[in-house]
């Protein structure tokens, strides 16, 4: 499926440039999977992957999109703030930005945490009108004990959500090894619930 999305006019016609532009539609899979377009994927791959900033006429020709094409998807990065011209000029050229987990946390805080609440609503409505029921003496076919057992499920879920959005990336990539053994450290306690 990737391959398909390669430009068929590579201005490099070289077996690097072939596998970079691989690169870029993977993460454009992997970004369409998370809800933004195709294209912005690519886009922000290019850039990252260039040691110097490009122009949208580069990434047009390196990618094989129109003109306008780029220019959308660039504006809707920016916004995003995901990359970034390197000048105010009116044609500078972009760069990527690295640290994306404020786009991120925006998308799980916007969707994710909002299913989870919407499943938390669910479940304490159902819990409090058994435990009703249940006062009453009104036998019940549901199994009370397991929906409070899910709705905690949900509370913790949320909670590791939680942690995931107020979470910050390192500034550099020094810092990385870091975040990465505190977020072991967290599932770990996770797991040990």
């Amino acid at each position: 499926m990737a391959t398909s999305r390669l430009s068929s006019t590579l201005p490099h016609d070289d077996v690097m440039t072939r596998r970079v532009l691989k690169v870029c539609d993977a993460v454009g899979d992997f970004i369409e999977y998370w809800g933004f377009k195709h294209v912005h994927g690519r886009i922000w791959a290019l850039l990252a992957l260039r040691k110097e900033p490009i122009s949208q006429a580069e990434v047009g020709r390196t990618l094989g999109i129109s003109r306008s094409l780029v220019s959308e998807s660039i504006s809707e990065l920016t916004g995003y703030g995901l990359v970034r011209p390197t000048s105010e000029r009116r044609n500078a050229p972009y760069e990527a930005v690295f640290d994306v987990w404020p786009t991120i946390a925006d998308v799980l805080r916007s969707r994710e945490w909002m299913l989870l609440e919407r499943a938390k609503g669910a479940m304490e409505a159902a819990v409090l009108e058994a435990e009703v029921r249940e006062a009453r003496g009104i036998e019940l076919p549901w199994d009370v004990d397991k929906m409070r057992m899910l709705l905690k499920m949900t509370e913790l879920f949320q909670s590791l959500l939680k942690f995931l959005i107020a979470m910050r990336m390192p500034a550099s990539f020094k810092g990385l090894p870091g975040a990465l053994a505190r977020t072991r450290g967290l599932v770990q306690s996770f797991r040990a619930r």
